[in-house]
């Protein structure tokens, strides 16, 4: 087996990602900041609108547009509907972002197998594959810029093909740029630029100082034409934005500094090996590639830090974290693999009995906690509570048993398999619980203007999930506390309950107003005041 792993690495890579995530890519709702991005996507290709990008017909300049391009691109050749194929891209980029660090892994002189590891484990990471449904585009930018750190360490340490790599790295982190700004430049190009500095430190760079040169100037060209050419071409709407975006950072989601002191916990499954490679005393005395595991420990605390600074934190901030924190917990795996067989401390042996005992208590208790959480319902999905109880509960026996022989490296990948077998067989299961009696699509809408030969109009912001739904655009009419009435005799208005006595003050005696629907987009028990509009038909007398 190891045979086949280490001649088949990025097969067994891309296996684990097709089934973890393309499987059933469709199956998880639309979030918040995936129906931004699909309308804008959506919105490009059917107004045309590829530079100057919008959401409900407005300008939407928070973030550059190369993912949404390649969002859209995906659509128009899958539909634009179709949200596995607006999702596709995103997940595609997990993939590439696990095969960027086995390249650079091997860059760093490691062998082919921990390379694999790292990359197995960045891609199972907890906020890696979460991220591509909760802000899909941070992908975009921390995978861009990996493939062009690992062009960039090529640079910095091999003497010939100087402007090859120089260009290579400056292409993609002018993607990255042009994927979410400057963010991957700051939490992931930097924190990977000092520790290069600290431990392999800067040589021989007299030589290389004009392709140096070029790669900066390069990348920027690449990643602000974008931001420039909006600048000049609608300056009162992008400086707007920017203001609003610029205040966010110093007063919206405010969190004290040690907010991200447990940003190890964002690994999921490898919590307690990622924070046992931290350990720097302890590890640095038991790895092989000794200037490898300080680079990867020195670019994830300087990371940390550097996210610390900004007043703003998010969890999913910490997913350029998690990039050499991959790394870094990988180092600890390969000590273990190596060497578990011959631990006698039980200092060393229980944090991996506790970690792994865990995820096979866990993955035992699988088929039992689905049957009592599903109820009748695992009867709707019985193909895949069969194959999810099975697989998981199969998992969890056999890593007992290896971790009770020692065998490491078995329990390592059942460790995997669990992941994916959760996600493969599993999924579907979350289907089970939207609940939610009262749910109503808004896209039924349009059928009902259709037949009354009218226009709707939105009272307020609509959530992005409904405006997505509805597949069309609604002008807010009611904005600086003033309502703009149509021109048209009867028309529609979409608005929350709580606004509706606002409204009939401010339509003048002419006008009927007439309840026709309630729109309710919550799927499951949880009750969201903002995905829920009543529909009313708007009449004059």
């Amino acid at each position: 087996m190891n045979k086949i792993f280490e001649k088949y690495p990025l097969a067994l890579l891309s296996g684990v990602v097709l089934l973890m995530l393309l499987v059933h890519l469709k199956v998880p709702d639309i979030t918040i900041m995936e129906a931004r991005n699909f309308i804008t996507a959506r919105e490009m290709v059917q107004e045309n609108h590829w530079v100057f990008t919008t959401i409900n017909g407005e300008a939407r300049y928070q973030k550059p547009p190369l993912p949404t391009w390649l969002t859209a691109i995906s659509g128009i050749i899958f539909g634009l509907n179709n949200v596995f194929a607006l999702r596709l891209p995103a997940a595609l980029m997990v993939l590439f972002s696990g095969i960027c660090i086995y390249f650079l892994s091997l860059k760093l002189n490691l062998p082919k197998k921990q390379s694999l590891n790292n990359s197995l484990i960045l891609v199972t990471s907890f906020y890696i594959f979460a991220i591509i449904i909760e802000a899909p585009w941070d992908i975009f930018a921390h995978g861009f810029m990996l493939a062009g750190l690992y062009f960039l360490f090529r640079f910095f340490e091999e003497k010939y093909g100087p402007w090859k790599n120089a260009v290579l790295a400056a292409i993609f982190v002018g993607f990255s740029i042009m994927s979410k700004g400057p963010v991957s430049l700051f939490a992931v190009f930097l924190p990977f630029l000092i520790s290069y500095g600290i431990v392999f430190k800067f040589k021989g760079f007299k030589t290389k100082f004009l392709p140096l040169m070029g790669f900066v100037i390069l990348f920027i060209i690449i990643g602000s034409w974008w931001f420039l050419y909006v600048r000049l071409a609608d300056p009162k709407a992008f400086l707007e934005i920017a203001a609003k975006e610029t205040e966010n950072w110093s007063s919206y989601n405010i969190k004290p500094f040690y907010y991200y002191w447990n940003f190890f916990l964002q690994s999921g499954l490898w919590a307690i090996p990622a924070l046992i490679s931290l350990l720097y005393p302890y590890l640095i005395k038991r790895v092989e590639h000794k200037k490898a595991y300080q680079f990867s420990f020195w670019w994830t605390i300087i990371a940390v830090i550097l996210l610390s600074v900004i007043p703003e934190k998010k969890a999913r901030y910490l997913v350029p974290v998690l990039i050499p924190l991959a790394i870094n917990t990988g180092f600890y795996i390969q000590y273990l693999m190596n060497n578990f067989s011959k631990l006698k401390r039980k200092t060393e042996t229980i944090p991996v009995y506790f970690n792994f005992g865990l995820i096979a208590a866990i993955s035992i208790s699988v088929p039992f906690a689905l049957f009592f959480l599903l109820k009748d319902a695992w009867q709707q999905h019985l193909i895949s509570y069969v194959l999810t109880s099975l697989s998981t509960f199969l998992i969890g026996i056999f890593m007992i048993k290896n971790l009770y022989v020692s065998k490491f490296q078995k329990v390592f990948y059942l460790a995997i398999l669990f992941m994916v077998s959760l996600a493969s067989f599993g999924l579907p299961l979350s289907e089970s619980l939207n609940k939610n009696t009262d749910f109503k699509s808004i896209n039924s809408l349009h059928q009902f203007e259709k037949n009354n030969e009218i226009i709707s109009y939105s009272i307020g912001e609509m959530a992005p999930e409904l405006l997505w739904d509805y597949n069309g655009i609604l002008k807010d009419i009611y904005k600086n506390n003033s309502l703009k009435i149509p021109s048209e005799p009867n028309f529609g208005l979409l608005l929350m309950s709580e606004d509706v006595e606002i409204i009939e003050s401010q339509l003048n005696t002419d006008y009927n107003l007439k309840l026709i629907e309630t729109y309710n987009l919550n799927v499951g028990s949880k009750k969201k005041e903002r995905l829920i509009r009543e529909f009313y038909l708007v009449s004059k007398k």
